[in-house]
């Protein structure tokens, strides 16, 4: 009996190695998608929260508003507003020479917004203040080397 346990795991071990890694993904991705699909049908009133697409923003009914951003790093705006819990869409405008992004969010989180905002000025004039390390170690390079040709000539004496 015992033989033919180990037989029958010795089996199963090979045959789940014959499965390849293409189509094990293949079944994540479907079992995955059919899970969502699932729990759309399960729960319709259920709304996105956080960073949504244009369309599902403006289809939940509660009044859109949007403001202009010049900034090219939009993912530290995506971190705070995260944090202030801001339903919001990004749209990359490409009319203009350097592209703007307009941030959407509904009227309601106006003050959730706003103090999103604050904070990511706060952070973009904080990271502009600050000078780069790059800059801070091509200042001092020239005095390394003065420093490395003065033990060099030490050594040999």
């Amino acid at each position: 009996m015992q033989e033919d346990v180990e037989q029958r795991s010795v089996t199963l071990i090979i045959s789940t190695a014959k499965l390849t890694g293409r189509a094990l993904k293949a079944a994540i991705t479907k079992f995955l998608a059919y899970q969502k699909e699932a729990m759309a049908r399960a729960s319709p009133d259920v709304q996105p929260k956080g960073k949504q697409t244009v369309k599902e923003l403006v289809g939940q009914n509660q009044g859109v508003a949007n403001i202009e951003i010049d900034d090219k790093n939009i993912k530290d705006f995506d971190r705070v507003a995260r944090k202030y819990g801001v339903d919001y869409a990004v749209k990359k405008d490409r009319t203009t020479s350097p592209p703007k992004y307009l941030v959407f969010f509904k009227a309601r989180d106006g003050d959730a917004l706003t103090a999103a905002f604050k904070e990511y000025t706060a952070n973009t004039v904080k990271k502009q203040s600050r000078q780069s390390i790059i800059q801070k170690l091509r200042a001092i390079l020239p005095q390394a080397r003065e420093q490395a040709k003065e033990k060099k000539k030490e050594l040999e004496r």
